[in-house]
């Protein structure tokens, strides 16, 4: 074991002693080394290059073991808002609550928790954020609650976050901070005053079909019999211990930008909805085994720029840059050949008698027979595509480390900035794992008592690393957080088509492209070892398959260094960045000059 290895495992062990200690939880074996590692890896320890990442993970786990030691299940769940836009709000609060009660009790975790908060606030950037729209709720009443519970001195860019917000969140919550301070230790009362206050903010409803959902649903389990009354209240039970479950582990990976990306309640829990509705109606059309999922809990959908620090980012980017400079040449030749070939395939008919432009000579015999007939011009006429936008999914799985993932980057780059230049929107996003080993959901599936054939069993991760309508030259840094070697780690790729699939299709453009850039087979340890060995393979063919038969999007795919013909009918494979070129100019122009596809 090398050096950082050994001091990683040596503070995961402290840690978890630590957690053990505040939550009054001794359940953790600790005979023998092997058993505390097992229970250690839960939690992932990627990097410990700064006093930052020591102070993140420690206030993690001192905020995981203050909720077991002070949040009891049955209240919570009591108080549970059915609003599930309020849902974020109401385990945020009730995660601070119990971080409040161990900053009395232990002076050491209160400076973890300051400390982390700071550094976690100082992250948040504001450079896309021109109106109230722009900011999410859970953001701004994540820093109302610090500002106001914590006593933090807040910056400039979360006091403009704030300001949007403030008006509401001051005349809901104002009056009660202090009710709120007296009432830490009785949670009955804290978690019913919370869920009442968010109960009556007009500001959610509007936004949440899902309350009415359940209401109907409500309604209609009245009128069914015990047996489906068992199950339903089998599933709330399950829903609500899913719940705390994720309460106890949610600083994970806690970082505050993540936290907000996490309750971007309007995009994360839409898409993740859409995305199970899809995998529904994939399902019904094919009489193979259902594609199951044991929890969405732990999943997440994020923005490249929240997962590290704005150096560590940059830091990236200049590693990118290197690996590009030697493909400089090819680079430039392809943007500017395939530019060329794009433009071109839209100028393809002219505009005549027109009062200026390019003098038209075909007209000049009628000019020099009538002397008194002015003169003709022409002007070519721009036949442009129809509304077009790319989606290139890229596969972040550890089996693309080193010069997969490099190529990849490279790929996404090049044609990010080409296809801009063509006035072609493109979106680049990222699919993973937030932990090996199946991570939290696999630590619930064993609180279960490890029911048979569970489904997919890992966290989630999908990653925007640039939004269709965000300019390359804003988003370029987040391409350099693909060489990250900790970000890397499964791959789940139907799931993460399905999740590609469903942004494209709320787009306006008319034509949509999605390109999956992969280097072979789905994996997912945890997940094949409990189910059958094709699981991820068979739905990921499922969905592409009923993707290609529905046909709004057009999908192919770019396999590095193996072949992906299996998977997706039009499919291309390379080995070498140097071979890109003629692929991508291949591929593109095919799609572009389409008549059928043209004005």
């Amino acid at each position: 074991m090398s050096k950082e290895n050994n001091i990683k495992e040596k503070f995961k062990i402290a840690l978890i002693s630590t957690e053990k200690v505040i939550s009054d939880d001794y359940l953790i074996k600790n005979k023998k080394s092997k058993n505390v590692k097992k229970n250690i890896d839960y939690f992932e320890i990627d990097t410990l290059n700064s006093r930052n990442e020591f102070v993140k993970y420690r206030a993690e786990s001192d905020s995981r073991a203050l909720l077991k030691k002070f949040s009891n299940e049955e209240i919570f769940k009591s108080n549970y808002p059915r609003n599930i836009a309020c849902k974020s709000l109401y385990e945020f609060s009730e995660k601070i609550r119990c971080e409040l009660l161990g900053s009395e009790m232990l002076k050491g975790t209160k400076l973890n928790f300051l400390e982390n908060y700071k550094n976690t606030l100082s992250k948040i950037k504001i450079e896309n954020i021109k109106s109230k729209e722009d900011v999410k709720i859970s953001e701004a009443f994540e820093i109302y609650i610090l500002k106001n519970f914590f006593n933090l001195n807040l910056n400039n860019n979360c006091e403009k976050i704030l300001s949007y917000w403030q008006k509401d969140l001051k005349n809901a919550f104002d009056k009660h901070v202090q009710f709120f301070k007296e009432n830490l230790q009785n949670q009955k009362i804290y978690n019913s005053k919370i869920s009442e206050i968010l109960k009556g903010m007009d500001l959610f409803e509007s936004n949440d079909e899902t309350q009415n959902n359940n209401e109907d649903q409500d309604d209609a389990n009245k009128s069914e019999n015990n047996q489906e009354n068992q199950d339903q209240n089998s599933d709330q039970d399950q829903s609500s211990q899913e719940t705390q479950d994720e309460n106890q582990g949610i600083d994970t990976e806690y970082d505050f930008s993540e936290h907000q990306l996490e309750e971007n309640l309007s995009d994360t829990d839409t898409e993740k909805e859409n995305s199970e509705n899809l995998m529904q109606k994939i399902n019904n059309s094919s009489s193979d085994l259902e594609y199951k999922i044991f929890t969405t809990n732990f999943d997440e959908i994020a923005k490249a720029e929240n997962l590290e620090g704005l150096d560590e980012i940059i830091k990236l980017r200049k590693n990118l840059d290197q690996q590009l400079v030697s493909f400089q040449d090819l680079i430039t030749k392809l943007a500017n050949k395939l530019q060329r070939q794009l433009l071109a395939s839209q100028k393809r008919a002219w505009e005549f008698d027109l009062e200026e432009g390019l003098l038209d000579t075909s007209k000049l015999t009628r000019v020099i027979i009538d002397p008194y007939s002015s003169l003709s011009f022409k002007k070519e006429k721009d036949y442009e595509f129809k509304d077009t936008v790319v989606t290139l999914l890229i596969d972040n799985s550890g089996s693309m480390r080193g010069r997969p993932i490099t190529i990849a980057a490279i790929c996404a780059d090049i044609l990010s900035r080409t296809l801009e230049r063509c006035s072609v929107k493109v979106e680049i996003l990222g699919f993973t794992t937030k932990n090996w080993k199946g991570g939290q959901s696999r630590e619930y599936w064993n609180k279960n008592s490890k029911p048979k054939s569970p489904g997919r069993l890992n966290d989630l991760r999908h990653i925007i690393y640039k939004s269709a309508d965000t300019q390359w030259r804003i988003s370029k840094n987040n391409l350099g957080l693909m060489l990250k070697e900790g970000l890397l780690k499964e791959n789940i790729d139907g799931e993460a088509i399905n999740w590609a699939f469903g942004r494209l299709k709320k787009r306006k453009e008319e034509r949509k492209i999605l390109m999956v850039i992969s280097d072979g087979a789905p994996v997912d340890d945890s997940t094949l070892s409990v189910n059958s060995g094709d699981f991820l393979e068979k739905h990921l063919k499922k969905t592409v398959k009923y993707i290609e038969n529905k046909g709004d999007v057009e999908i192919l795919a770019i396999g590095i260094g193996h072949d992906v013909s299996r998977y997706y009918s039009k499919a291309i494979k390379i080995t070498d960045v140097q071979e890109l070129g003629d692929v991508m100019i291949e591929q593109l122009s095919g799609l572009f000059v389409n008549k059928k596809k043209l004005n």
